[in-house]
């Protein structure tokens, strides 16, 4: 718990109403009563059982007797494919939806010991890079909130224990047995306990000399784009796990592009790969030629920055050719980089009415919200060597940057660092 520091606020816990995420939910309750800090348990109930929302309502019933707040969070997925896969992102983007309407900056996950080894082995039988076979981390950045995940290194036997006199019934979902679903079958057939620790390790070790690397080669700017000193960054494994998780930044994209394509890529020293465009000469790293579209679920525009819906009347759509009209105050960056960047546009006349990152605000156009670059694939590292952010090679992490309101026109200016 010690990421919260000493001024914790509103902590969310998800509670599915299974016994891992009750005891979490007990242990953390116990934590935040001693610190006088407010515990909000968020329930989601995912409708993929009849009976599922009475035991939504019975979980809450119970833990509101106990004097927590609690929050149900009614999901509707539709059957299909990939079942599993696809309610786990639904739950996280509903978990983190309502960490920020309720103001709660973090949310405790009930990951345990052996969800950690399972992870690492399914991972490992999909044939993940070292990346993914780290596991999961302790401590995750969102747009919405700092997730952490405190039970990591539990049994969950420990678990069981911690919840067996709490007076509160679990849920028994069926599914997490069902031979159906792949996790399920590898749950069934694993010989015994995998031990997660030089898992665990090697991921730190990964993380520090990632995060090194980025600090001395690379700055990640709130317009989606990077500068990169191609010197700096080298093309040995550490580089190509930076350019791994830049490119999934830059390209908005969920997964990793292939180990080898990225290999490629930096002894070219320019390409395209994974929705992003690195440009000739390897300075710049940018959004490939962008469509642009928003994600109800997540907020997110081209999987790269959270903005809110376009307000009536208007659309959200990539700058484009319109770049160019701003091109001379703005010559710091790669035109590339301006074309992709999100605009609202007004339909019916098709006028350019905003472009946030720009400044630009056409007379008599809506008001928009900021807009955060904040992409899919989270924060590009997951530590840092020193914690100064602030030297010249600086570079934005973490928590969501916004657009610069008053850009400048000379290089360094208008830049957010985090």
């Amino acid at each position: 718990m010690s990421p919260l520091g000493p001024f914790a606020g509103l902590i969310a816990v998800g509670c599915s109403g299974g016994p891992d995420s009750l005891a979490l939910t007990r242990l953390a309750d116990r934590w935040a009563r001693q610190r006088g800090v407010a515990l909000l348990a968020l329930i989601v109930d995912h409708g993929l059982r009849p009976e599922s929302a009475a035991e939504a309502e019975a979980t809450a019933m119970a833990l509101t007797a106990r004097g927590i707040a609690t929050s149900i969070i009614p999901l509707a997925l539709p059957p299909g494919p990939r079942l599993q896969e696809r309610a786990r992102a639904a739950r996280r983007s509903a978990l983190l939806a309502a960490c920020a309407g309720a103001g709660a900056p973090h949310l405790l996950l009930a990951h345990h010991a052996e969800d950690q080894a399972e992870t690492i082995l399914f991972r490992a039988l999909r044939g993940s890079t070292a990346r993914g076979l780290a596991g999961m981390a302790p401590v995750t950045v969102a747009a919405e909130a700092l997730i952490l995940r405190p039970l990591l290194g539990e049994p969950k036997a420990r678990l069981a224990a911690t919840l067996a006199d709490w007076g509160v019934t679990p849920v028994q979902d069926p599914s997490n047995d069902n031979p159906r679903f792949a996790r399920a079958r590898l749950r069934e057939a694993a010989p015994g306990p995998l031990d997660a620790t030089a898992f665990v390790r090697r991921r730190a070790r990964h993380a520090g000399e990632e995060a090194r690397r980025l600090v001395a080669s690379v700055r990640l700017l709130p317009e989606g784009c990077a500068e990169i000193d191609r010197a700096a960054l080298g093309r040995d494994r550490v580089a190509r796990r930076v350019m791994t998780a830049l490119i999934r930044a830059i390209g908005g994209a969920a997964y990793a592009p292939p180990e080898r394509a990225v290999a490629a890529m930096l002894m070219r020293g320019s390409g395209t790969l994974g929705g992003a465009r690195w440009l000739s000469g390897g300075r710049w790293l940018v959004r490939e030629a962008a469509t642009g579209g928003r994600d109800a679920a997540t907020g997110l525009w081209d999987g790269r920055f959270r903005c809110p819906p376009p307000p009536p009347g208007f659309a959200l759509r990539p700058l484009g050719t319109e770049a160019a009209r701003f091109r001379p105050r703005f010559r710091h960056l790669p035109a590339s980089a301006l074309a992709a960047l999100p605009a609202l546009w007004r339909e019916g006349d098709g006028m350019l009415a905003l472009v946030p990152h720009l400044a630009y605000h056409a007379h008599g156009s809506a008001l928009f919200e900021p807009v955060y670059f904040a992409p899919l694939a989270g924060p590009v590292t997951e530590s840092h060597p020193s914690g100064d952010f602030h030297g010249p090679r600086a570079f934005s992490r973490g928590a969501p940057t916004p657009c610069s309101p008053y850009a400048g026109s000379e290089p360094g200016e208008g830049e957010c660092d985090t």
